[in-house]
Order: structure tokens, then C-alpha cells, then sequence
């Protein structure tokens, strides 16, 4: 049994079904972004099949605040007030501690998988958009549009997930620093989106 064989055994037992199902589309879909991109398709799988391996079937908010504490991960007070976001440096850390994980990109893809952040590599971000556009995503508005971009411009892909997050952010009147600053940026590189609000 080869090494991606055995992770893909050990993550089907941490994930509840949903989750893992959503983390072989994430993988299946980062490999294909990575096709298309000239991105290596093993570290784009790879960093797709650890993109939430913090996300346990035991793993609550509580418990993610604590193991951050335990480990020194520096938590913002957005993130205290929403844990949820914490599974992405946790699953940083745990890709490196449990899985043996020594590649940093892959680590750093993991990481910004959530919000992104300026400058991205382009591992990060297939690892980001791949993560939005995976086959089992069923709830977000105009996905079929937005995977089609993200095959055609990646840059562009990733600027229309980070509007249509931070939309759907300021519906729930809870925005992110970190994603805005994130879009904020990219915006900056080519102006304004069409549709922009």
C-alpha cells in the first residue's frame, strides 16, 4: 500500500463520511487545477487530502482553541471568536507533527486554505479555490460559472470566490479580516470586478 493509499485509509476513519468525501473532491480537483497550471499533481493531492485533516469526528471549537494554546499557535481574535478557522493552521501543524509532512508549501497551502492571503503561490492557491469549486459543493451561487473560470483564469477564479465569500460574509455580518485584506489585494492587481458591489 503506497503512502497516499495509507493517509486516504487513516483520514476515512478521523472524518466523518461528508468530510472525507469533500476531501478526496478537494484532492481530485487540486490535481486537475494542477494540470492545467503546471502545478506538481502529487503535492496538489497531497495538500488537498490534508487541507482539513483537523476537522476530526472528536475535534470541537473548544478543543481547537486548546491544542492552539497547547502548541503556541497564535490565535487573532477573529479566530477566538470563530474557531471553525483555526482547523486551518491546526491542520498545518498536525499535516507536519502526525502525517510527517516536510514540504513548507504544502504546509503553507494548507494553512491559507480558508482565507487566502497576499501573495499566494500557486499552490495555495489551487489548494484555496480547489477546496470552493469540489465536485460534492453544492450551496454557493453561480458555482457552475465559477468553476468554469477557475479552469480558464485562475487569478480571475480566485478574485470571484473571494467577492462571493466576503459577500456571503457580510450577509452573516461576520467578515474576516484576513479574507478582505486577502481580496483586497488581488483586486488591486487588475481593478474591479464586473459585477462588484
Amino acid at each position: 500500500m503506497g503512502v497516499e493509499e495509507k493517509l486516504q485509509k487513516e483520514l476515512r476513519r478521523e472524518l466523518d463520511d461528508e468530510r472525507y468525501m469533500h476531501t478526496l473532491g478537494v484532492a481530485y480537483t487540486a490535481s486537475c487545477l494542477a494540470m492545467r497550471y503546471g502545478e506538481t499533481m502529487e503535492r496538489a493531492f497531497l495538500a488537498g487530502l490534508l487541507h482539513d485533516c483537523a476537522k476530526s469526528k472528536n475535534m470541537d471549537h473548544k478543543k481547537m482553541l486548546s491544542l492552539c494554546e497547547k502548541h503556541d499557535i497564535p490565535v487573532t481574535q477573529y479566530e477566538h471568536d470563530n474557531p471553525v478557522l483555526l482547523h486551518a493552521k491546526l491542520g498545518s501543524f498536525w499535516a507536519e507533527e502526525k502525517y510527517g509532512v516536510t514540504d513548507k508549501e504544502i504546509l503553507s497551502a494548507i494553512r491559507w486554505h480558508t482565507t487566502g492571503h497576499a501573495g499566494m503561490t500557486l499552490l495555495e492557491k489551487i489548494i484555496y479555490i480547489a477546496d470552493y469549486i469540489e465536485p460534492n459543493r453544492k450551496k454557493q451561487p453561480y458555482l457552475s460559472d465559477v468553476r468554469a473560470l477557475c479552469f480558464h483564469d485562475l487569478d480571475g477564479g480566485l478574485r470571484r470566490i473571494l467577492h462571493d465569500t466576503l459577500y456571503y460574509l457580510k450577509e452573516k455580518k461576520t467578515v474576516d479580516p484576513q479574507t478582505q485584506e486577502t481580496y483586497e489585494y488581488y483586486l488591486a492587481q487588475v481593478g474591479t470586478l464586473d459585477n462588484d458591489e
